[in-house]
């Protein structure tokens, strides 16, 4: 709990149904989860498990899957493992206070080795500063890395050598993976 000491203290748990975090189980293989956030401004929640929170960054343009792009990734606090499920409405006046739909999720593999090759503990790669992973989700597939560069920002760029991918989705019109909604739908369900 004690990891998530930030997540608390940003929120009133009596006006948002945003998970409050218990330990939960894991799977074998860590997890991850693309949010879209329609907050004060629009933006991406890309979260990573690490052990048992998800280290979360929030990106501006989107997670891409074509190679030429940099994302802006801006670190933000811990959430709980449960967050990977949330999607709904936070009340205004609340942090974060907007739409959440759940864009994409699955597992993934890390990937990162240090100069001999040698495999890193991925929480170690991310202290460094630069962690490779392979993602397994709906939408996202193949290896990403986050770079941290200046200022404590980060960018996340699909890995890969030539080719386009597919670029970002129009985050009015993409849909959740979860509910099949979009961000509309969802504030509209929520009255």
């Amino acid at each position: 709990m004690e990891r998530l000491r930030d997540y608390h203290a940003k929120r009133d748990f009596a006006r948002t149904s945003e998970p409050r975090g218990r330990t939960a189980a894991t799977d074998d293989e860590p997890r991850f989860v693309v949010q879209i956030h329609d907050a004060r401004r629009m933006h991406f929640d890309f979260r990573l498990q690490v052990g048992d929170v998800l280290k979360s960054w929030s990106v501006p343009k989107g997670p891409s899957g074509d190679p030429h792009d940099k994302r802006l990734a801006v670190p933000t606090e811990d959430h709980p493992l449960e967050y990977e499920d949330f999607e709904g409405v936070i009340p205004k006046g609340e942090y974060g206070g907007g739409t959440v739909i759940v864009w994409d999720r699955g597992t993934y593999e890390p990937l990162s080795h240090d100069r001999h090759g040698r495999p890193v503990d991925f929480a170690e790669s991310l202290e460094r500063g630069h962690a490779r992973f392979r993602l397994k989700g709906s939408k996202l597939r193949g290896e990403y890395a986050l770079t941290r560069f200046r200022d404590g920002d980060w960018l996340l760029v699909k890995a890969g050598h030539g080719g386009h991918g597919r670029g970002t989705p129009d985050p009015h019109r993409a849909r959740s993976v979860r509910t099949g909604r979009t961000l509309a739908q969802v504030a509209a369900d929520a009255g």
